[in-house]
């Protein structure tokens, strides 16, 4: 698998960011078994597909925080998570803060 097979999966990635995109839809759009999808997509960017969805949908849900006022658990269903708890969990695991104070923070920059 080259490279560019690689750009062209994490382009439908951003592409899907919506949609909840999965490893079997990936494999398929590529034309290849989902081992092998995953084990080249975390040869070449270092991280798992998992790993990749999650920080893409955090960052997402950052960037709405920073630039809407879309309510928090609406940011957190758009960006695929189950529950306003599970986002709250996965966003201050990764910004080391709660969504909201994140918002806060952000626009407090501005």
């Amino acid at each position: 698998m080259s490279s560019k097979t690689v750009e062209k999966m994490i382009e439908w990635l951003e592409d899907n960011i919506s949609n909840g995109p999965t490893l079997p839809q990936m494999a398929s759009f590529v034309g290849y078994s989902e081992y092998y999808v995953s084990a080249k997509f975390h040869e070449f960017t270092g991280v798992t597909f998992k790993e990749y969805l999650a920080k893409r949908r955090l960052s997402t849900a950052a960037e709405s925080l920073k630039s809407t006022d879309n309510r928090i658990i609406d940011i957190a269903l758009d960006c695929g998570f189950s529950s306003s708890e599970a986002f709250s969990r996965a966003f201050g695991k990764e910004y080391g803060c709660s969504p909201k104070n994140y918002r806060v923070k952000k626009r407090a920059k501005h």
